[in-house]
C-alpha cells in the first residue's frame, strides 16, 4: 500500500489515541509488525506548540519512516499553520483528526463534531492539503448520529479536495465505542472514492481482520485498543493474513522482555516521574486477563517509584513462568 511516495511494508496500522500512540509506543508497535503508526493528535492551538506535552508528541527521533502525525482543530488557517509546523518538525504524513468522539474536543467543534458542517470539513481540507508538500490523510467516523450517516459524502469531498488517504472508524460520534462497528458503511465508502481507504473498529482478532478486509474491500486496517498490551498481535495478523495459520502466542519470557523493554523506554522518553505513572497503565494492560493480575495491578499503583515498579513486573512474571512457557488468559482482553 501506497501513501503519497511512501510504500508501507503491510497494511496494518495503528490507530491514533490520545495519551497512548506516543513514539515509544509507536516504535514498539513498528518492531512488532505494523506498517504505520500514527501519532497522538496534536492541537493545531499555535499558542500550546511551546508546551511540554506538544514539543513531547512532536518529538519523533529514530522514528521509522513514515511519520504520520495527527493534528486537531476546528479553524482551516490554524489548521494549516500547524501542518506546516510538524511537518517542521519532522512529519512526513499530516492526518486530520475529524473522528475524535471525546466530549472536550467535540464541545470545541473539533474531531468528530465538525462532521455537521461539511462546508467546514471541505475549507480544513483544502486549507491542509494546500499548506504542504507532504501527504495529507484524514480519519472520520460513519457519521454524527444514527440519523446523520454522512461518511460517503464526506469521503467524497475529502478525496476531491486532495485527500491522499481515507480512514474511517466504523462508528458514528454518537455511539463512542459501543455496539457493532458499521462495516457496510466503510464498504459503500470503499465503493465511492479512488483513494486508499483504512477500515478501523473492533479489529480485534487476526480472523476478524482478514473478514473485514474481505467484506469492506478495505485497502488496510487501523487497529487501536486491541493491541494496547498487545503489540506483538500486528505480527499475528500479518503471519495469518499472509500463511492463513496462527502463530503460538508468546511465551512468558518474551512478554517480560518487551514489557520491560517498553517501560524503560518510557522512563527515558518522560523522565523517570512522568514514565512511571505513563508505565502504570501499560502493565495494566499488559497483565490483563492473566492470574493473579487484579491484585497485581492494584498494588502497582501504589508503587512510587522505578525501582520499585520494575521489581515487582519481575516477580509478577517469575511467578506466571510457574504454569509454564505460554501464558493463559483467564479475563477478556482490550476490544
Amino acid at each position: 500500500m501506497h501513501i503519497g511516495p511512501y510504500q508501507l511494508k503491510n497494511n496494518l496500522m495503528v490507530a491514533p489515541m490520545a495519551g497512548v500512540t506516543d513514539r515509544p509506543f509507536r516504535q514498539l508497535c513498528k518492531r512488532m509488525g505494523a506498517g504505520m503508526a500514527v501519532s497522538e493528535m496534536v492541537a493545531s492551538n499555535s499558542l500550546l506548540w511551546g508546551s511540554e506535552k506538544t514539543r513531547r508528541r512532536a518529538d519523533h527521533e529514530g522514528e521509522v519512516a513514515p511519520v504520520s502525525v495527527q493534528i486537531a482543530g476546528a479553524d482551516p488557517a490554524m489548521m494549516a499553520q500547524a501542518a506546516q509546523y510538524n511537518v517542521d518538525q519532522g512529519a512526513q504524513i499530516i492526518d486530520i483528526n475529524m473522528g475524535c468522539p471525546a466530549r472536550k474536543i467535540c464541545n470545541v467543534m473539533a474531531g468528530s463534531a465538525l462532521l455537521q458542517d461539511e462546508p467546514l470539513v471541505r475549507r480544513i481540507v483544502e486549507a491542509v492539503v494546500r499548506a504542504v508538500r507532504v501527504p495529507v490523510t484524514l480519519k472520520i467516523r460513519t457519521g454524527w448520529d444514527r440519523s446523520h450517516r454522512n461518511a460517503v459524502r464526506v469521503a467524497k469531498l475529502a478525496a476531491d479536495s486532495g485527500i491522499q488517504a481515507l480512514a474511517v472508524h466504523g462508528r458514528t460520534r454518537a455511539c463512542g465505542y459501543s455496539g457493532e462497528a458499521e462495516y457496510d458503511t466503510i464498504a459503500e465508502v470503499k465503493a465511492a472514492v479512488n483513494i486508499p481507504v483504512i477500515a478501523n473498529g473492533d479489529l480485534t482478532t487476526p480472523e476478524k481482520v482478514q473478514h473485514v478486509l474481505a467484506c469492506t474491500g478495505a485497502d488496510a486496517v487501523m487497529i487501536g485498543r486491541a493491541a494496547q498490551g498487545r503489540p506483538w498481535i500486528f505480527r499475528e495478523i500479518g503471519h495469518y493474513l499472509a500463511a492463513g495459520a496462527h502463530l503460538p502466542p508468546p511465551e512468558v519470557e518474551e512478554i517480560h522482555r518487551v514489557l520491560v523493554a517498553h517501560v524503560h523506554e518510557l522512563y527515558s522518553f518522560y523522565g523517570e516521574s512522568t514514565g512511571m505513572r505513563v508505565a502504570r497503565k501499560h502493565i495494566s494492560w499488559y497483565t490483563k486477563g492473566l492470574a493473579g493480575s487484579a491484585a497485581f495491578r492494584c498494588a502497582m499503583n501504589q508503587l512510587q517509584t522505578c525501582g520499585e515498579q520494575l521489581a515487582a513486573v519481575d516477580e509478577f512474571f517469575g511467578e506466571l513462568a510457574g504454569y509454564g512457557r505460554r501464558l493463559t488468559y483467564i479475563g477478556e482482553l482490550a476490544a
